[in-house]
């Protein structure tokens, strides 16, 4: 019994879970993510392909209890180790007029209550760096006031943490607030493991002993060229033949795995080329991509031209449609005239390869630009494992994906499927 205590794994909950970025991070650091709340069904259902160990409450954290997340879960009864929540910076903009008189009408004080009734060791709670200034900044205070109240320390020199300095080809800045229950030590933040690459970098290795990340060519050349495939016009995935990968590249495609990736093993066929549907681009805009240097915004749409020795700027989301459906720019391959696919954008945020988006370009750069990049995530959720004391281990349980179905909802199937009550 003792032994079998010990090869029990922490457990955590993801609240505003998207499409799972955190959640995975999570995983590789060696946590259970049992529990996921997430509001966008289309979000929801690729969650549950992904992650079939994971209870998906499709639901708004507004309407959601601790005692419902511990009884439609796994957890049941269990201390949970840690909450985390990857929030929407609207959870951050304050709800009607009446937000003046009380901050606390912020969504993002439903995480602060979700933390109080579920009472785990720990929380980290993630956000753009825009929060921590002007109005915005006030809730952030007032955030960590009321967390203290209720018996939480939390890391006031909170710290603004850059994707690209954590293996990642992308530089992508993020707020990371952390916080632990009185009775355990406040975990550090993660120490860069790397420095963004950049172009024609001459940064000599006398000045720093810390590698560059990734580049963008690292990340995305061995993938197959998706102009060789007319069946991508008409769907997301093919057989496709692979160039020579680097290192960075077998990882995500799983030739080769990390000794301190503690993730479920996936059944997937490793030649499919997946959430790759092509983009028809106009004879003129392709003229025009073609012209644009690396490096440089094209003049027309400003979309980025991806430097190959260099990491990504920013992918970003885009707007639901509560809020215009509105796509967010995509970049320009670094050699091909046209926007990347979804497969190469998940690539440039550390997404392994068996993970799989809404087969609907709009839907899965939506999916990719919101979420947490894993191994930024899995770098913060490591030093909660070291505050935890305990040993992560990889486990022996590997798991199928599930339904493609749900991968191909549109929104009123989407919402449908999650209405179980």
């Amino acid at each position: 019994m003792a032994y079998e205590m010990r090869k029990q794994r922490a457990i955590a909950v993801d609240l505003f879970a998207g499409a799972g970025g955190m959640t995975l991070g999570f995983e590789q650091a060696g946590f259970d993510v049992l529990a996921s709340v997430e509001i966008d069904p289309i979000h929801c259902a690729t969650h549950e392909f992904n992650f079939p160990y994971c209870s998906v409450l499709c639901q708004s954290v507004v309407d959601t209890t601790g005692e419902e997340i511990r009884s439609r879960s796994k957890i049941g009864d269990r201390e949970i180790d840690v909450v985390i929540c990857g929030s929407p910076c609207q959870g951050f903009s304050l709800i009607g007029k009446r937000v003046v008189d009380d901050p606390r009408n912020s969504l993002v004080f439903h995480f602060h209550r979700l933390v109080f009734e579920l009472k785990p060791k720990f929380f980290v709670m993630e956000n753009v760096r825009g929060i921590t200034v002007g109005e915005h900044k006030k809730i952030l205070q007032s955030l960590i006031s009321e967390f203290k109240i209720y018996g939480y320390k939390v890391e006031e020199n909170y710290q603004i943490l850059n994707a690209a300095n954590y293996g990642v080809p992308q530089s992508r800045e993020r707020l990371f607030l952390i916080g632990a229950r009185e009775d355990v030590e406040l975990p550090k933040y993660p120490q860069p493991i790397t420095k963004p690459a950049l172009p024609n970098n001459l940064t000599s290795k006398k000045i720093s002993n810390i590698p560059l990340s990734p580049t963008v060519w690292d990340a995305i050349k061995d993938l197959p060229e998706i102009e060789n495939y007319p069946e991508l016009v008409a769907r997301d995935w093919v057989v496709g033949e692979y160039e020579k990968p680097s290192n960075y590249a077998r990882v995500l495609r799983g030739l080769k795995c990390l000794k301190n990736d503690y993730s479920y093993k996936r059944e997937y066929d490793l030649r499919i080329l997946s959430s790759s549907l092509r983009t028809k681009h106009s004879a003129e805009t392709i003229q025009r991509f073609q012209e644009t240097e690396q490096g440089d915004r094209e003049k027309i749409s400003r979309f980025y031209k991806l430097h190959p020795a260099g990491v990504c700027n920013t992918l970003r989301a885009g707007t639901d449609k509560y809020r215009g459906s509105f796509t967010s720019p995509r970049p320009i391959h670094p050699f091909t005239p046209r926007c990347i696919t979804v497969r190469e954008a998940a690539r440039l945020h550390s997404y392994p390869d068996w993970f799989r988006f809404h087969v609907t370009k709009w839907h899965g750069f939506r999916q990719v630009g919101n979420s947490v990049p894993p191994l930024l995530a899995k770098a913060v959720a490591g030093e909660i494992i070291s505050s935890l004391n305990i040993s992560p281990f990889k486990p022996s349980l590997r798991y199928k994906l599930g339904d493609e179905k749900l991968l191909q909802f549109k929104m009123s199937q989407a919402e449908q499927y999650y209405q179980r009550d």
